[in-house]
């Protein structure tokens, strides 16, 4: 028979079962679990087992626990759980890999009616067709100015009708059509607000980056550290080339205009000297251009000759 604890016990189970897990994993998800029930929950409990564990509570309770072992152990990162701690939330401590972790919470969602009073969190809109109702039936659509049509003694919607706006509460006049027609419009499940990673928070969209995403953005942070150093004449490592040869370019020009020259330059001085130089370095392109046709042409006068050779044996007529 199992023994009953009070608050005070219960209270000090749930601060030595967080502690722990706060100590033992430095990977955190922090879930919205509005509209999940027991059933549901514990199926993601199921799926989540091996390297992840799911901790629900009261958002007083979990603070408190928090707080303690920070000053209990030194450790202030996980404060900056404490602001995220609102409304209806939970924890989900893992070793595993964040991405996957959270693509397997998003699996177990499960259908919903629309209740009275509940706020829709997604636009529902009831499409055309043969809704299976009788013609007693056509109040409902009146009261919701939904155009219907009595087809083969059912009702008929005749085009598609945006019901429920997002962010409104549901009526009793749509929540009884909805469910009439058989519509669960809404889903609900365990919804990943924040990413706590070893005392850094960051949005679960960047869950989503690839490595792609990542260098694109990276080069792109490159690019402005480029151009603001180049625009301060600021020295970095991401400017650094570009300054060395703008200076190359700079002194280049002086040497030209002027008698001073440096190994670099000299070379493009012979040039300028001799134009001729030129000519000589793009001489063996163009011959290798004028080759090309000549290569070519044997092997057409090849091609011609059995040509005559046919229309000879043509030659012949049929009275000879």
């Amino acid at each position: 028979m199992a023994v009953k604890q009070t608050k005070a016990e219960k209270k000090t189970a749930y601060d030595e079962r967080l502690c722990q897990f706060l100590e033992k994993y430095s990977q955190i998800l922090i879930v919205a679990a509005d509209n999940v029930g027991s059933n549901q929950l514990q199926n993601i409990r199921k799926g989540l087992r091996g390297d992840s564990v799911i901790l629900m509570g009261k958002n007083t309770m979990m603070k408190r626990s928090i707080k303690l072992h920070a000053e209990r152990t030194g450790n202030t990162a996980y404060l900056s759980l404490l602001p995220l701690l609102v409304g209806n939330v939970g924890l989900i401590f893992t070793k595993g890999d964040l991405k996957e972790v959270s693509e397997e919470v998003a699996k177990y969602k499960v259908g919903a009616p629309a209740r009275v009073g509940l706020v829709a969190p997604i636009d529902v809109v009831v499409p055309p067709g043969n809704t299976g109702l009788d013609p007693s039936q056509t109040s409902f659509f009146q009261v919701l100015n939904i155009p219907t049509k009595i087809n083969k003694g059912t009702v008929e919607i005749i085009t598609p009708v945006e019901l429920i706006k997002k962010g409104d509460k549901v009526g009793s006049s749509e929540a009884a059509l909805l469910a009439k027609l058989g519509i669960r419009p809404f889903s609900y499940g365990l919804i990943v607000l924040t990413v706590y990673d070893n005392g850094s928070t960051f949005s679960p969209e960047v869950l989503d980056l690839t490595e792609e995403d990542l260098i694109e953005r990276f080069a792109t942070g490159v690019s402005m550290v480029t151009s603001l150093s180049l625009a301060l004449s600021y020295p970095t490592l991401a400017a650094a080339p570009h300054m060395f040869i703008n200076a190359y370019k700079n002194v280049l020009a002086v040497a030209l205009a002027t008698e001073y020259s440096f190994p670099q330059a000299d070379e493009v001085k012979e040039y300028l000297k001799d134009p001729s130089k030129f000519a000589v370095a793009a001489a063996p392109v163009a011959a290798a251009d004028s080759a090309a046709p000549s290569a070519a042409a044997p092997v057409e006068e090849k091609k011609e000759e059995p040509a005559e050779e046919s229309d000879d044996d043509m030659g012949f007529s049929l009275f000879d």
